[in-house]
């Protein structure tokens, strides 16, 4: 049984958006299987209140087509090694972008996204 997929918010952006991109990321959403980490929950929120706009109907459809990882201690250390490593081969790496492949390693799975700061990595789909 093929693994989840782990979406980031820059993918549930843009699939909301109709971009290109989110065209690209629309299989892997609309698949048989993916993953939220919540702390993408917490970022997506941030960004739509920051413009103005109600997330919480595109809250729901996330809540409804995957499921909601919470953030456990491995995970969270596994993050806190990834962010010392990687801020220092890539600008603008951050704490969220670490949880995210955090959890996609944790699970044995890729991430979906388009962020620029995932490319180069084996378990990302770039969109």
């Amino acid at each position: 049984m093929p693994r989840p997929y782990v979406i980031d918010t820059f993918a549930w952006i843009e699939y909301f958006a109709g971009s290109v991109q989110g065209q690209k990321a629309q299989p892997y959403i609309e698949g048989p299987e993916l993953i939220t980490p919540s702390i993408v929950v917490a970022e997506f929120t941030d960004k739509y209140t920051r413009e103005g706009l109600d997330p919480s109907a595109k809250l729901a459809f996330i809540r409804t087509r995957s499921m909601i990882s919470g953030l456990d201690d491995q995970v969270a250390e596994e993050a806190g090694r990834l962010s010392a490593s990687r801020r220092k081969k890539v600008p603008g790496w951050g704490l969220v972008d670490s949880v995210v492949l955090a959890t996609a390693r944790s699970l044995g799975s890729k991430v979906v996204t388009g962020d620029a700061h995932f490319a180069g990595l084996d378990e990302t789909v770039m969109i």
